[in-house]
């Protein structure tokens, strides 16, 4: 269950009257994972929230060499909620990172980055809330399989919908899911129904509301959950809790999930769709008089995105995996272009409700490898270095780009078609991104290094399967 919690006070309050017998603190690494440690109630007392806790952070991934190991994680008491899934009662508290040594925010807190760009947007007078609402994809399959030695290398999937799908030793029960034909099939062609229904219900029981989920196109498990908007920093540690639940209520049931972005050939890709929109007070700044009921400003962003895309994928579209969904003909955009409900455009601009209130762009790129918190705070800030540069984003295009001819497809700049392109692109293109002292030079170097050292060279030395086991889990 959600507390509402404002204070340490108001924590301290639900540990006692909830009988609280453990405090799981949680933090997101530089790749975008969720890292914890837990301690007793009686170790977390009021000054923890002020001092901190120590942990080491030689040991997480993109955070510190050896020799200054030592670091401190800040629960923040308005994130607090019920861990549904551990036997002993589990208050979990999402934490950000401090230099015990300096005493200041720790530079590579992905948490930190993210608060910073939406500190960004109100010092700019831009606007002051940045909303976001994501639509992450995902797999749910019944089996996997999969291992790498010296002298093979294989994976292997099982998942009784689909129609590349065996018995599994049970009844041939028919009613399976061709590649491509998984949206909107009721059951009991669509046999997760019920499995989605408890990730809902488990993610609103925790305070996170939904609005929907479904089956998606593909065959083979793959759904989506989407949740409600909310603000950068919040809706980034929601994306989490998600990826959490998703697989935990995955795990309950026998089964098992991933957010890889590609993780089955010839059919579609799992995605992750980010709507986002600026605010000032109750006034929607998206909505105007041009084009699908656009502002000026909200074509600038568009305009920001488009521009900064290619350096923005090494960042939203992280992984080698990545780019076997970024290919033409499978909902992936890969023509930066931008349009009123084509899907087949980079942006899009909803039409689903003619309120104001509900204009706002959608970037369709990034997928759920991602670390959220890196790749909204990013998002963020091309949108705002179009704005500032009034940031003209074309002429729209109302076509289906995947059936445009070759001499007019060409007219259209492309996506980055390898993560190596994209990191490119980053080390050229990133000085939008340091406005604010949002991101670091110091972050966007460790971010390049890991990439490359432990993602490109490692898919250079391995064959095709290793993929499958370097990504099932993000």
């Amino acid at each position: 269950m959600a507390y509402n919690c404002k204070t340490e006070d108001d924590v301290q309050r639900a540990i006692k009257d909830e009988k609280i017998e453990m405090i799981d603190l949680r933090f997101t690494d530089l790749p975008g994972l969720w890292q914890h440690f837990s301690v007793p109630p009686s170790a977390l007392d009021r000054d923890s929230f002020d001092d901190g806790v120590g942990f080491d952070g030689s040991s997480i991934r993109g955070f510190q060499e050896i020799q200054e190991s030592d670091m401190l994680v800040i629960p923040d008491p308005t994130t607090a909620f019920l861990d549904p899934f551990t036997e002993a009662p589990t208050l979990v508290l999402i934490c950000n990172i401090r230099d015990p040594v300096t005493g200041q925010s720790y530079s590579r807190d992905v948490r930190y980055i993210a608060q910073k760009a939406e500190q960004l947007l109100r010092d700019l007078k831009i606007a002051d809330t940045a909303y976001f609402g994501p639509e992450l994809e995902h797999f749910v399959f019944n089996e996997v399989r999969y291992d790498q030695g010296t002298n093979y290398g294989f994976y292997e999937i099982g998942a009784t919908e689909a129609n590349w799908s065996a018995a599994d030793g049970g009844p041939g029960l028919g009613h399976k899911l061709r590649p491509k034909e998984g949206y909107f099939p009721v059951p009991p062609a669509d046999l997760l129904q019920d499995a989605r229904t408890q990730m809902v219900t488990t993610l609103e029981t925790i305070g996170i509301p939904v609005e929907a989920h479904h089956h998606e196109v593909a065959t083979g498990g793959q759904g989506e959950i989407d949740m409600r908007f909310t603000t950068l920093t919040r809706m980034a540690d929601n994306v989490m809790i998600y990826k959490y639940v998703v697989k935990n209520v995955a795990r309950k049931r026998g089964m098992t999930a991933t957010f890889m972005p590609k993780p089955l050939f010839g059919d579609n890709g799992s995605g992750m769709h980010v709507h986002q929109s600026l605010w000032q007070g109750e006034r929607p700044l998206f909505a105007g008089e041009g084009y699908a009921g656009s502002s000026d400003m909200m074509r600038y962003y568009i305009g920001g995105l488009l521009k900064h895309a290619p350096a923005l994928l090494a960042i939203c579209a992280p992984t080698v995996n990545s780019y076997r969904r970024l290919v033409p003909g499978f909902e992936a955009p890969v023509n930066l272009g931008y349009s009123q409900r084509n899907r087949s455009a980079a942006c899009r601009i909803p039409m689903y409700s003619p309120s104001p209130k509900a204009k706002r762009v959608e970037f369709r790129c990034p997928d759920p490898s991602c670390n959220p918190y890196l790749a909204f705070a990013a998002m963020l800030m091309a949108g705002l270095d179009g704005i500032q540069g009034r940031t003209n984003p074309g002429e729209p295009i109302d076509k289906n780009l995947y059936d445009l001819p070759p001499q007019e497809l060409a007219k259209v700049p492309s996506a980055p078609g390898s993560l190596e392109e994209a990191l490119n692109a980053l080390e050229a293109d990133h000085q939008f991104l340091l406005k604010g002292d949002v991101f670091t030079r110091d972050v966007i170097e460790t971010h390049l290094s890991y990439k490359r050292s432990r993602e490109i060279d490692e898919m250079r030395l391995r064959p095709h399967p290793y993929e499958f086991v370097l990504y099932y889990d993000v």
